[in-house]
């Protein structure tokens, strides 16, 4: 069972939906980081349950209660522990589910991996739930990062078939993505905004879900971080990202676009900027070229699946009689995760580039 990742920087999370709390462990976080709590609560909120329509009704506080690695408001080069609990569940929701496990969900899998110990209630450790703790993460990360000059910011390129303005793949500034995580829905186009509401409460009323992208991207990254073949920054990054729930897609730069390229439009040429520094005309492989980061912006998009859990009527194999049945899920779920996912995306962004950069600079650079 694998719940820790990193290698300069370790995290472990760990908890279930419906047990008493859930958390994280931060081992080999470097000290003297300024612990800004009003910035982690802001991060926390914006992942939160409940804010909206757009969510599920489950409300909780997501306040985490720091158990250690913290003291006197900076950090202390020791493991970081923090825990949240866990105040609004239905447990009584999810019996069915032991026999007729939800299709599209971790219900059957999970418990052929545990030899059904697992804890089902509310998706258990496989829940979306267990993001909490990882944005936690993602916000001490980023409060690391931004003490060199990092950024890492996110907004929905697209829900259902409506799509938000891209990313200026070259151009994008640390202040453009400062001003999307001050947004409750953040896109660059209001329009694209709207319509995507409009599709996500079509989806509701019908008793279904919908699906999305987010495009991530990290400024102030050095060149010269990363490694290639199984270091790189490419594969460190999907590791994260497909550790979220719900991703199962990761493109980094033009991604699959490369396939309807010839090689002098897919590549970037390479000049220096008026302050002597190497950059790219054009960004089209996201910032990475051999696994390693090139200086210019990391641009990347996940995909996002709808959410599994729809009070639309459907078949599911009832595992204990061995017959396909119809299966109604009851209990509270988004219409779409991911109008949610943006904080998601950047906290698992951010604890894969500390990792990187702590592994090519250390901890005092």
């Amino acid at each position: 069972m694998g719940s820790t990742f990193g290698n300069a920087l370790k995290i472990s999370i760990f908890g279930e939906s419906h047990g008493a709390g859930i958390g994280v462990v931060l081992d080999g976080f470097p000290a003297g980081v300024t612990y800004d709590e009003a910035f982690v609560l802001r991060e926390m909120e914006r992942r939160a349950p409940g804010r909206n329509k757009q969510s599920t009704a489950r409300r909780e506080a997501d306040t985490p209660r720091i158990l250690s690695g913290i003291y006197n408001g900076k950090t202390t080069g020791t493991p970081i522990c923090a825990v949240i609990e866990n105040t609004n569940t239905r447990s009584q929701d999810y019996q069915a589910l032991l026999a007729q496990p939800r299709p599209g969900h971790a219900d059957y899998t999970g418990q052929v991996r545990y030899h059904g110990f697992n804890d089902p209630r509310g998706g258990g450790h496989f829940s979306g739930r267990l993001t909490a703790p990882l944005v936690f993460a993602g916000a001490l990360c980023k409060l690391y990062l931004k003490t060199r000059g990092v950024t890492v910011g996110a907004h929905i390129q697209s829900i259902a078939q409506i799509q938000d303005t891209a990313f200026d793949d070259v151009a994008v500034s640390a202040q453009e993505l400062d001003a999307l995580r001050l947004q409750e829905y953040p896109v660059i186009n209001p329009r694209a905004r709207d319509a995507m509401l409009s599709a996500i409460e079509d989806a509701r009323m019908d008793c279904d879900s919908v699906g999305g992208v987010i495009e991530c991207a990290a400024v102030g990254l050095p060149a010269g971080l990363g490694s290639p073949m199984f270091g790189s920054v490419e594969s460190k990054l999907s590791a994260m990202l497909f550790s979220v729930p719900a991703v199962k897609g990761v493109e980094f730069g033009v991604g699959f676009g490369f396939a309807e390229y010839r090689g002098s439009h897919a590549n970037d040429p390479m000049y220096l900027d008026e302050s002597g520094t190497v950059r790219t005309e054009t960004n089209n492989n996201g910032g990475v070229l051999g696994g390693i980061s090139s200086g210019m912006p990391i641009v990347f998009r996940t995909v996002i699946k709808p959410t599994p859990s729809i009070a639309k009527r459907q078949n599911t194999l009832n595992v204990q009689t061995g017959q396909v049945e119809p299966l109604e899920i009851h209990g509270r779920h988004d219409p779409c995760i991911v109008t949610r996912a943006a904080p998601v995306i950047e906290a698992a962004a951010a604890v894969a580039l500390t990792d990187l950069y702590l592994e090519g600079y250390g901890y005092a650079d």
